[in-house]
């Protein structure tokens, strides 16, 4: 079975086929409301994209300075900083030391300060450290021997 073409209406124009002026004006009215919305929503999402980079790379080097401060550093002393310089962003660390609820046993804390898009942030990182060593003034001796 085949189909014919509807014939086509001899009184009817091309006006019929376009959009009309406020049609037009409607369209561009929501243009003007939601392309602004979009451009600040991508700024925001490139601007949150930046923070988290940038707090990833500040824990890290908190973590870094923490385990480091612990290993080679006297955590007997109060406090100690520094400036750590990657991708051509300053990163400012502390390590701050208090005691935790036991006495003998100290907290250490590594703060690390940068700016991400104009706005100061930053991330604190906590552990607890060894306890301090002291000295009784009892000595240890230690023996081998070796058998042939």
């Amino acid at each position: 079975m085949k189909f014919a073409p509807a014939p086509r209406n001899p009184r009817r124009t091309r006006q019929c086929d376009a959009f009309t002026l406020a049609e037009t004006l409607a369209a561009l009215l929501f243009l003007a409301i939601v392309i602004p919305s979009a451009v600040e929503a991508l700024h925001i999402a490139a601007r949150a994209g930046t923070v988290a980079a940038r707090r990833g790379v500040a824990a890290r080097i908190a973590d870094r300075v923490l385990n480091e401060s612990i290993i080679y550093t006297n955590t007997a002393s109060g406090s100690q900083n520094g400036t750590v310089t990657e991708n051509s962003v300053e990163y400012q660390w502390t390590i701050t030391r208090e005691n935790w609820i036991q006495n003998d046993l100290p907290l250490l804390t590594a703060e690390v300060r940068f700016q991400a898009q104009g706005q100061p942030a930053s991330v604190k990182i906590s552990t607890l450290g060894n306890p301090p060593v002291t000295s009784t003034g009892s000595s240890t001796s230690s023996s081998s021997s070796t058998s042939r």
